[in-house]
């Protein structure tokens, strides 16, 4: 197979339809190979990308791979002639082999209970699968619902305000990352990221995740996707408990010996609890379980604080977003709406930067307690929304904590989140400012040019109240940098909704080279919750990281 970098084609030759872009790109690698369209045979596409540094001339760059019909000798001797030209840059043979899951290892130790994942966001969710097809019949206990049950009391809660706080846009199957537009671009590095990908498209996840440098999902569609993944677990030998959340973690002499779990019945209301022995634990928690984190300082197992960030989220108009970004082009079906990441650093050492950038998407209600207004972003898969909306944060350093809790993170996001409920007025209102408002620190009294898509409804004042002053003093600073990179950023009735404080964990549950806590034999911390992701990429990717460890685990204890 031939793998070929950086084929260019203009914009002008694509009409946003995959079958002509398809016959471009046929056409364009046979040019660039020196061969004939009907010498290839399966072109396909493994990366796209688009350079819109002149905004009169976009050009759309392919990474493409085909193979030559003579087979690999026919390969062999393509790459001696481009060689020979000087003209093999980009062009290499490669095989078609790629990462996959474990092998199975034969037999699970039923003798000491099963393998317990806690967790069915993406790395509980990618680590019960891969464990599962390894022949280890995992338990996956999820303290929310089922995909389609969760996005029925998602609705209700942005209709009236009822709040669930056992299942909502934070706990549930799919974790966090269902209802956050399903973004699948990261800045990390892992052999398991073209599994995840596949993974998501046998799921039903659309095609084009597996080419798109930016690729995403859709928070319409993900449901359905994780829906699906849970499927592949249990038919691979798993089992899933939905509405089953982890109460206690029983450990002795340095190892976990069982878990405590209290499971409800979401139509009957009645609540059950079972001691389950088991030696092998996988936390997949996520970000928000802070009774985890409680459980886990209690029973004195090692977590230390780290880096997170807290903000607001913005919001301009995608028509605005695509001009800037995109010039005359803009609107052109292939390329979609705009996407834009900014990062500011600012003479006071300090940063701000937008996170999960949701182009034609909406501001959601991300609570999770009672009492306290947490907003998020997402877009679904078609991003036709009218407005834009990014998270606008800013960098909460463990050096900025009191105290010597390792929790302290947490009691400053639940009291930022409390003081938005506050500012709102109650009902999971959120608070909102308009820019122009905010730069200059006077409160907010009505809605500019740009309507807020928060659902519950927006408390027009000053969300400066409800964050630190050195959030607020670097987000205020950054904005007008951010307005000089990306026109019109800075607008002054741009939209701004507090707060955003889950953007990542407040703590690490601390583990070894062996994925498994430095403290507790058998526990294995893994994904966002514990401290070792950011996004559902990351998040996956460590799951299958910690699962193969875990299998390479039982492998060696059945040799013995």
């Amino acid at each position: 197979m031939i793998e070929v970098s950086g084929i260019r084609v203009a914009l002008s030759k694509l009409d946003g339809s995959d079958a002509r872009e398809l016959t471009v790109l046929r056409r364009a690698l046979a040019r660039r190979l020196h061969v004939q369209s009907d010498e290839l045979t399966h072109v396909s596409r493994r990366k796209r990308s688009i350079d819109a540094r002149k905004k009169g001339d976009i050009q759309l760059i392919f990474t493409l791979r085909a193979e030559l019909a003579g087979g690999d000798d026919a390969e062999k001797a393509l790459l001696e002639r481009l060689s020979s030209r000087r003209e093999a840059g980009g062009v290499r043979q490669v095989s078609a082999a790629e990462k996959g899951f474990p092998m199975p290892v034969g037999r699970a130790p039923h003798d000491q209970g099963p393998i317990v994942v806690v967790g069915a966001g993406c790395a509980g969710l990618f680590c019960a699968l891969s464990l599962a097809r390894a022949g280890l019949e995992p338990l996956l206990v999820e303290r929310g619902d089922d995909a389609a049950r969760r996005s029925r009391v998602v609705r209700a809660h942005n209709e009236t305000g009822r709040l669930d706080p056992e299942s909502n846009i934070q706990f549930g199957v799919g974790g966090a990352g269902t209802f956050s537009d399903g973004k699948l671009q990261t800045g990390t590095k892992s052999p398991f990221h073209r599994l995840v990908l596949k993974t998501f498209a046998e799921a039903g996840a659309q095609r084009r995740i597996l080419w798109d440098a930016k690729p995403h999902i859709g928070s319409d569609v993900l449901p359905d996707v994780v829906t699906h993944i849970v499927e592949m677990i249990e038919e691979a030998g798993g089992t899933v408990r939905c509405r089953c959340r982890l109460v206690d973690l029983h450990v002795s002499e340095g190892r976990v010996r069982a878990v405590t779990l209290r499971s409800e019945d979401p139509e009957t209301g009645i609540v059950t609890e079972e001691r389950v022995p088991c030696s092998r634990v996988v936390l997949a928690c996520g970000h928000s379980a802070r009774d985890v984190f409680e459980l886990l300082r209690d029973r004195s197992v090692p977590m230390e604080r780290k880096t997170f960030a807290m903000g607001v989220r913005i919001e301009h108009l995608q028509a605005d977003i695509d001009h800037a970004l995109y010039g005359p082009s803009a609107g052109s079906p292939a390329l979609g709406a705009a996407p834009y990441s900014l990062a500011v650093h600012l003479p006071s050492g300090r940063s701000a930067f937008s996170f999960c950038m949701c182009p034609g998407g909406y501001v959601v209600s991300a609570a999770s307690e009672q009492g306290g207004v947490v907003t998020n972003g997402m877009s679904y898969s078609d991003r036709a929304g009218e407005n834009a909306n990014s998270g606008l944060l800013a960098n909460v350093f463990p050096e900025d904590l009191p105290g010597d809790d390792v929790l302290a993170g947490v009691d400053l996001q639940r009291s930022c989140e409390q003081a938005a409920f506050e500012a709102g007025g109650g009902a999971f209102v959120a608070p909102a400012q308009l820019v122009g408002d905010f730069l200059h620190g006077r409160p907010s009294s009505a809605v500019g040019g740009i309507q807020p898509t928060y659902p519950r409804g927006v408390a027009w004042g000053d969300v400066s109240r409800c964050l630190p002053p050195y959030i607020t003093e670097t987000i205020r600073a950054a904005i007008p940098e951010m307005g000089r990179k990306l026109h019109g950023f800075d607008r002054t009735d741009a939209v701004l909704t507090g707060v955003e404080t889950r953007s990542s964990s407040p703590v690490r549950v601390t583990r070894g080279n062996d994925l498994q806590s430095v403290g507790v034999r058998g526990l294995w911390p893994v994904g966002e919750g514990a401290g070792y992701a950011g996004g559902i990429m990351s998040a996956a990717a460590d799951g299958l990281r910690v699962a193969e460890a875990v299998v390479a685990d039982v492998s060696d204890e059945l040799r013995k």
